[in-house]
C-alpha cells in the first residue's frame, strides 16, 4: 500500500466518512470498509484499519455527546455486558461474509426507511428502558456480527433503540459512540491474534478521522435538531446497507 494516489484517496474518504458518521454518534466502520473496497485495498487489512479508526472517532463522539448531557449508563450497560465478549469472538474468527452480508445490508436499508418515516422521540417521551432479556440478546448478537464484519455495531444499535422508542436521537448517538468504542477495542484484540502487520499510514488516517470526528460530533451534539440527527442516521444506514450488499 505505497501508491500516493491511493493513500491520498483513502485519507480524503476516511475524513469525509468520519464527519458524516460522527454527527450521529457512529464510528464510521462501515464507511471505512466501503472506502477501502472502492479503492481496492486488500481485504486482509479491512478489519484492523476500520476498527482502529472506529476507536478514534467513537472516543471523540462519546466525549462530545456526554458533555452535551446525553449519556445514559443504565440503558447502555446490559448491551455492553454481552456485546464485548462476543465482539472479541467475532474478531478472532475469520469467516466468509457472503452468506450473511446481503441479509445485513437489507436489514439496514429497511431500518433507514423506517427512520425516515418515524418522527424523533422527544427526551421526555421515551418509553422507558427495554426488558433486560432484550438488551442482553441484542447486545450479544450485535457484538458477534460486528466483530465478524469489522465494525463497532452502533449502526445496528441505533435504529434498534430509536424504532422501539427506548431512546431519543441525541441519547442514541451518545450510547452508540460508547457501544462502538468498547466493541471495537474487543474486536481489535481478537483480530490482533492473526493480523498480518500494521499499515504504515495508519497513524495518518487516525489523525484524519480524529479531525473529521471532532467536526462531526461537535455539530451533531450541539447544533443539529433531533429530526436532522435521525435523517442523517437514515442516510448513514443507507450508505452502509448499500455498501454491504454491493461488496458482500
Amino acid at each position: 500500500m505505497d501508491d500516493p494516489a491511493l493513500i491520498m484517496g483513502l485519507t480524503g474518504l476516511f475524513l469525509l466518512m468520519a464527519v458524516l458518521y460522527s454527527a450521529v454518534g457512529q464510528g464510521g466502520g462501515s464507511g471505512y470498509l466501503a472506502a477501502m473496497a472502492l479503492l481496492g485495498v486488500t481485504p486482509e487489512s479491512f478489519r484492523l484499519i476500520a476498527l482502529t479508526l472506529n476507536v478514534v472517532v467513537a472516543s471523540i463522539g462519546l466525549v462530545k455527546f456526554t458533555r452535551a448531557g446525553h449519556f445514559n449508563g443504565k440503558l447502555l450497560l446490559p448491551f455492553v455486558l454481552t456485546s464485548v465478549p462476543l465482539a472479541f469472538v467475532g474478531g478472532f474468527l475469520s469467516l466468509p461474509g457472503e452468506l450473511f452480508r446481503p441479509l445485513v445490508g437489507l436489514v439496514l436499508l429497511w431500518a433507514a426507511v423506517l427512520l425516515i418515516w418515524k418522527p424523533p422521540i422527544p427526551e421526555g417521551e421515551v418509553e422507558g428502558d427495554p426488558p433486560l432479556w432484550a438488551s442482553l440478546s441484542a447486545g450479544g448478537g450485535i457484538g458477534l456480527l460486528s466483530g465478524l464484519i469489522g465494525i463497532g455495531g452502533g449502526i445496528f444499535l441505533a435504529p434498534f433503540l430509536i424504532l422501539r422508542g427506548w431512546a431519543s436521537a441525541p441519547t442514541t448517538a451518545c450510547l452508540s459512540s460508547a457501544f462502538i468504542l468498547v466493541n471495537s477495542l474487543a474486536a481489535l484484540v481478537g483480530v490482533a491474534f492473526h493480523a498480518q502487520g500494521v499499515p504504515v499510514f495508519l497513524p495518518v488516517w487516525m489523525v484524519a478521522v480524529a479531525l473529521g470526528g471532532w467536526l462531526g460530533a461537535e455539530y451533531g451534539a450541539k447544533r443539529l435538531s433531533p429530526r436532522t440527527l435521525q435523517r442523517l442516521l437514515a442516510l448513514v444506514l443507507m450508505i452502509a446497507g448499500a455498501k454491504i450488499i454491493l461488496t458482500g
